[in-house]
This record gives C-alpha cells, structure tokens and sequence, in this order.
C-alpha cells in the first residue's frame, strides 16, 4: 500500500479551514512506494508505445481504434485499478490509481474514455452494485472484454441533475422497469456495452439502473462534433420502452442521487489529478520548445518573460499537484477497510467518499484552472506554431477547455463548497461558527503585540496561511450574519468565498509537502519546493487580498465596512518577497530537466 502504514484516525473533510493538520496524516507524490512508481513507469510505457504514435488516427474519432485502444490497456489490467480483487481486479490504493491516471494524460481523448469506462461507468457497480451485479459485470469490465459509459445529464439537467425527465414505471408483474428518456453528452456511447442509467421512478424517485446496450429500445444518435477531446465518443442515448430487469437496479429506489452525487465527487478529484498530468505535459512541451526555439540570436529561455512563464506554470502545478494527492490519501484512507461483501458496505463508502466532497471539489475547481492556465501559455510560448493544428499544444489546449465543464461546472463546484463547508458547520461537524465568533473578538479588540520567535523553516509562511484561513472565516462568517439563509441567493459573494478556500487548501497543501520533505529527507532536499511553496503562499496572499475586499463591501459599509477592512488588513500583512527571482530560479530546474522539476 501507497498510504502509510500507521493506523490514523479519519480526518473530518473540510477540516482544513479550522485545525491544522499533522504532516503524518497528509499524503504527498513522495511517499509513493517503488512498486508505485514501477506501475506508473509501465503505464507511461504503455502510453508511449501504443497511445502516443497513433493520435492522429484516434483523433479521427472511428470508434473502432479508440475500442482496440481500450482492450490494450486492459490486457494490461489497467481497466481494472480500481476494481476489487476478487472480481479480477487491481484493488489500488486511490493514492496509485489517481498516479495511474496522471500519467495516462498524454491524450486527452483517450484518458476521457478510459476514465469513464474504469471511473464514472464501473464504480456505480463497484461501490453500490450487489453481489450479484459485480459477479455479472466487473470482470468483464476490468479486462475490456465489455466498455461502460454513465448516463446522467439530460437537455433540461446539466449541473440540475435532480431536474431529469427520463422515467422509470414497474412493469404490472414486478419483472422490469421500463425506461423513456433521453440522455445527453454521454462519453463512450458510440460503444459502450453497459450503461449506467439514471430515471426517476414513477417520475419521482430519483434511481439508477444498470442498461444493456442490447436491449430493445436502446439507442444513440450521431457523434457530437466538439471542440475538444474528438477521440472520445460523445452521443446521446435514447430510451424507449426499455425494459430493465428489477435485479439491474443499483442500491434501492430512490438511491440515485446518492450513488450519482458521490461518484461525480470521486471523478471531480480524479479529474484534478488528470488536470496535474495534463499541466506537466504543457510544460515539457513548453520547455522542450523554449530550448530549441532561437530570437534575436539566442535560446528564448534566456529571455525574462519567458522565464516567468516557465517558472510559474511549475509553481502551479506543484502546489495542485501537492493539493491532489493530499486529497486522494484522505478518500483512500476512508476507504481501505470496508469490505465490500459485508452489509452495510455501501453505506460506508458513501459516508466515506461524501465526508471529502469539498476537498474534491476543490481539487477539481483549482486543478482545471492550472491546467486552463499551463495550457493558454504553452501556447503563447510556441508563438504562431502554438496555433497549428502541427503541434501537440494546439491539442492540449483544445482538450484542456472541457474540463471546468466536466463532472459538474467550476462555478457549480464553488458554490457547492461554501454549501457543504456551512451545512457542516451548520450540524455540528465543524467548529466553524465557534471559530468565527472567536476570530471576530480577535479582530475587532486591540491588536497583540507578542510575536512568537520561529525560526523554523517556511515559519512566515506557516503564519500567513493561519492567516488565509483566518480570512476565509472572517468572510464567510460576515456573510452568514449577515444574509443568514438567504446567503444562497448571494452567489457572487459565495463564489467569492469558495476561492478564498481554495487558495487557503492549495496554500497549505503545497507547504504541507514541504515541510514533510524537509523533515524526512533534510532541507536541501527540499530546497526547491521550499522556492515554489514560498512563491505560491506569497502569490496566494496577494490574490486573496482584493477577493476578500470586494466580498466585505457586498456585505456591509460604511462605518462597518471600514472598521471590518481594518481588521482584513492585520490578516493581509506579510513581508514581500522577491518572486520574480523565485520563477527564474524554477525556471532554470525546469529548463534543464526538460520539464517539471520536482
């Protein structure tokens, strides 16, 4: 196992923004094992070998290349990662399985369709599926020997999913239901063999049905033309009169949005590690470019600007990267000792994959805006060339803008974060309202003058994401009193609220790794995530900053207002630092590797 060894009591999710965590209970890419990065070295392989040299017959969308594509990769068993052992599965940490998935970004189009296939298609069974159900499907999953696609989004429910027409009626003798409806956007429709299929029972109870392509009614319509991501198969799939045998529904009737829901949190963070593999592609792309690529006589990474963007697409997808796999330990850790076969097992591992959905959706909402970012200026570096369809970064750049798009929108994802961080709040599972009335006293009383001497290592920066948090609670504390229930129809400052949560998780996640590097392996080892770490909490300050501003004055003025800024100030106070100097020396680790450098 990828996770250490040590027993730890479950952190609560959310947690993040009220306590501070001990290193040993976060997880970092370093405390992979050599049996891990092993499988991720023949993942790699794989990918180079088979996937790499035919992306241009697979960008050509024939589904047939894109099905023999998939069966390689599970002759090889990476179908089965994720699936228990018992039912021909790999069984695979989350921690391994979301490196497994890093590293088979190198096509967009082909990680699209193995993820909902391995993800979105085969855990509905997994997770929630009886025995039964996995007898009948997850071995053939796992090897390819059958494809599985998720229905859920409709015409009239996108992010809405709740809103779904499709219809599910009890046949008179209790043998089927049968399903009409239709179902849009559907990733591997043009192939698929098993559909996961959500329908409203009777038009009210929210349910999920595992579909056969085979069965009369089934079909799908023409492949979408996108923008993206054209390797992938995106159809809809039309239901009519379906007949479903009882034993294909998945958990109880009703139990659709808790299957759908918690699935969709699982693919939010596994498409934020997707999102770090993809930033780590713009970047040696980028470098590789940058290297050979000659102005005015000379390498143009000798030039500032490019430098800086060099610099700070590795600073980004450092602090994501630490933030990802921080969030996939805590989902492992939830998981690791359910039994699948036990009762009740279904339940757990909803309470164990819905205690993270704010860090899954952080992971989600903060790892497509990096990649969004990494990609707009591996473009920008390769100048015109960037804009050819001749080079790979026309691609990533395409495939990259689905992605805050996919598994629910990024503004959906934030204002589901502030929701869920004040429903704990609300229940009793954090100290959140506590924290605020304490933080509030704080602020609004003399200032301390007592500083504690630290002179540990990153001491400033361990004080100003106390700070970050500080701010997050500060704002969103103001904007409950404030609006109280009717916070919901304040997006914008709920919106407003989410990034200040997400720069605090990233902040601390990224000092978090490092601090665990520098404590087990000694600082200069650590030496170069203590550059990025240090620029990513000094950037993250000055980012907060007017978020914050503009949030308080959407929730008082005047008099209020100004004595509220104040308080803002002492948590915004931090020593500059020279980050141009920081991205240069990044930039130059990345310039001689070729590419990332940690």
């Amino acid at each position: 196992m990828s996770v250490t060894e040590q027993k730890k009591d479950l952190i609560v999710g959310g947690s993040f923004l009220t306590e501070q965590h001990a290193l040993e209970h976060v997880f970092t890419p370093e405390d992979f094992t050599e049996d891990d990065h092993d499988l991720a070295s023949t993942v790699e392989a794989f990918v180079d070998g088979e996937i790499v040299p035919n992306i241009k017959k697979l960008e050509e969308g024939r589904n047939e290349d894109m099905v023999a594509a998939l069966k390689k990769a599970g002759e090889l068993g990476f179908l089965a990662a994720e699936v228990p052992e018992n039912y021909g599965g790999m069984d695979l940490a989350k921690t391994t399985s979301t490196l497994v998935g890093e590293k088979l970004i190198k096509h967009a189009g082909f990680m699209v369709s193995l993820g909902a296939h391995t993800g979105i298609g085969t855990m509905p069974i997994t997770y929630f599926g009886n025995k039964e159900q996995r007898e009948k499907y997850l071995p053939r999953l796992a090897t390819g020997e059958i494809m599985a696609a998720y229905a859920l989004t409709e015409t009239s429910s996108g992010s809405d999913a709740m809103n779904a027409r499709t219809k599910a009626v009890l046949t008179e003798d209790g043998k089927h239901y049968v399903l009409n409806g239709n179902k849009m956007w559907i990733t591997n429709a043009g192939f698929a063999d098993v559909f996961v299929v959500f329908a409203k029972i009777n038009g009210e109870q929210f349910s999920a049905f595992i579909v056969e392509r085979d069965y009369p009614g089934v079909s799908v319509a023409a492949e979408e033309k996108k923008m993206g991501i054209k390797a992938s198969s995106t159809r809809m799939v039309n239901l009519d009169d379906v007949k479903v045998p009882v034993e294909n529904l998945l958990g109880n009737p009703g139990d659709g949005a808790k299957i759908a829901f918690n699935i969709l949190n699982i693919g939010r963070f596994k498409l934020g590690g997707a999102a770090v593999g993809g930033c780590k592609q713009a970047l040696e792309f980028s470098a590789k470019y940058a290297i050979d690529r000659k102005a005015f006589g000379k390498s143009i990474t000798e030039f500032g600007v490019i430098k800086h963007k060099l610099g700070e697409m590795a600073i980004r997808t450092f602090a994501c990267e630490s933030m990802v796999y921080r969030t996939a330990g805590l989902i492992h850790e939830a998981l690791e000792d359910i039994d699948f076969a036990e009762e009740g097992a279904a339940e757990k591992i909803l309470n164990g994959i819905r205690e993270y959905a704010i860090e899954c959706a952080i992971a989600k909402v903060a790892g497509t805006e990096a990649l969004d970012y990494a990609a707009d200026e591996a473009v920008q570096i390769h100048g015109g060339y960037g804009y050819s369809a001749e080079y790979d970064v026309e691609r990533l750049y395409r495939d990259s803008r689905i992605n805050r798009i996919f598994e629910g929108t990024n503004e959906i994802n934030r204002l589901l974060t502030v929701d869920m961080m004040i429903k704990k709040a609300m229940k009793g599972q954090l100290p959140l309202m506590e924290k605020v009335q304490a933080l509030m006293g704080e602020l609004m009383g003399m200032p301390s003058f007592d500083f504690d001497q630290d002179d540990s290592l990153l001491a400033d920066e361990k004080k100003y994401v106390e700070n970050a948090k500080k701010i997050c609670m500060f704002v969103a504390g103001a904007g409950f009193q404030k609006f109280m229930q009717k916070i919901e129809n304040e997006q914008e400052l709920l919106a407003m609220a989410a990034d200040l949560f997400i720069e605090a998780f990233v902040m601390e996640s990224a000092l978090l790794r490092t601090l665990k590097k520098a404590e087990k392996d000694g600082e200069e080892a650590a030496a170069m995530m203590v550059k990025m770490t240090r620029a990513t909490i000094h950037d993250g300050m000055e980012r907060i900053a007017p978020i914050a501003k503009t949030a308080l004055a959407a929730i008082e003025e005047g008099d209020t207002l100004m004595t509220m800024n104040a308080a803002l100030r002492r948590l915004l106070k931090h020593a500059p630092v020279n980050t141009v100097a920081i991205r240069r020396e990044v930039a130059e680790q990345v310039i001689a590797k070729g590419g990332y450098p940690v």
